[in-house]
């Protein structure tokens, strides 16, 4: 969410080995992300549930990794599902940010930590 160029851009120049050649601009802001993951991970864990989102904004996105989508729904489909990652203008609003997005995400049977960022106060 930081990184500000165009990605696919700086992956061509990668290949070219031109990377050198690159101007790479970076949001300021702090970035924060939890990871919410299925009930029982790393264990025995449930896959199939369905999950509710929230809409993603510049500043708040959730990335996916276990999930895929039956009919219209996005439902679990791995131990560790997604990542709630939100930017602010420091640790601690990023921090509040993340979770403030966290909780509009609609899937009972998720854990994450809640001491996430702590250290970095």
């Amino acid at each position: 969410m930081r990184l500000k160029s165009n990605l696919a851009d700086l992956c061509l120049l990668a290949t070219k080995g031109q990377l050198d050649q690159a101007t790479i601009e970076w949001d300021k802001r702090s970035a924060m992300g939890v990871v919410l993951a299925a009930n029982g991970y790393p264990d025995v864990y449930p896959s199939g549930e369905v999950i509710g989102l929230p809409t993603d904004s510049d500043d708040a996105k959730v990335f996916h990794a276990g999930t895929k989508m039956s009919g219209n729904a996005v439902v679990s489909s791995g131990g560790r599902v997604l990542c709630a990652t939100a930017l602010g203008d420091d640790t601690q609003q990023a921090q509040t940010n993340a979770y403030e997005l966290l909780n509009k995400i609609d899937w009972p049977g998720a854990y994450y930590r809640t001491d996430i960022g702590f250290k970095a106060l």
